[in-house]
């Protein structure tokens, strides 16, 4: 890591914990960033927003942990597959480019689930962050009943590895659990394509709407700068 030149941001309100700052380790290096060599970053606990390598660097908190999923040994528990027999009657497509109707779904997603979030209200520019990178192109994993598009996964690709970015769907179907579903299909994707891993970002313990990434087993945390294991 000490090859690479890195800026620290400012401090700011934490978007997961209460009365915390939250401040970011930033990659700057003057050698561009490219889909093979944000695989090592991964590996390193970083993630993307838009162009931007990051990962935090909190002065006096380290709550913010890596979790990636070794997909040829995951077995979806009972749930999970509950969750899979009640949405077989949807269909699944994988498209490369975002779509015009993606924008609409987002805004009603943020707008109606995450009215107390940062993100509120919804504008496009979030979800540029998630689905625009001038050195990589994402996948977007496509739920649809029939022809109504219900939820999208935004997937970063490289040769070895599927990194989870976002999810969002339609409220209307929550009973569905589409969130998770999503997750499952890009588990499902990594398999067929022969990658190693699923990154699904940063997991705080006591933040409740991160829990769900532990559902996913066995399942590898970043802890004091190496991978442990967790069935």
């Amino acid at each position: 890591m000490s090859y690479f030149k890195f800026g620290l941001s400012r401090e700011f309100e934490c978007s997961y914990l209460p009365d915390h700052k939250e401040q970011l380790l930033v990659y700057i290096d003057e050698q561009p960033m490219t889909q093979e060599r944000y695989t090592f970053f991964q590996q390193e606990g970083f993630r993307r927003s838009q162009d931007i390598v990051y990962r935090p660097h909190c002065q006096d908190c380290n709550a913010c942990q890596s979790v990636r999923l070794e997909v040829k040994k995951f077995k979806p528990s009972r749930s999970q597959k509950r969750i899979i027999n009640k949405c077989r009657r949807f269909s699944v497509k994988v498209s490369y480019e975002v779509r015009d109707n993606y924008y609409p779904l987002f805004k009603n997603y943020i707008n109606s689930r995450h009215h107390d979030g940062v993100m509120y209200p919804a504008e496009p520019s979030q979800l540029d962050s998630f689905a625009v990178c001038e050195w990589l192109k994402p996948w977007f994993i496509e739920v649809y009943d029939d022809d109504k598009l219900i939820g999208v996964g935004v997937s970063d690709p490289s040769s070895t590895t599927l990194s989870a970015v976002y999810s969002f769907f339609d409220p209307d179907y929550s009973s569905y659990s589409l969130g998770t579903f999503l997750v499952l299909k890009q588990i499902d994707l990594a398999i067929k394509t022969d990658r190693n891993f699923l990154y699904l970002g940063y997991y705080i313990e006591d933040c409740q709407k991160m829990n769900y990434k532990t559902n996913f087993k066995p399942y590898q945390i970043r802890l004091a700068e190496r991978w442990v294991k967790v069935e």
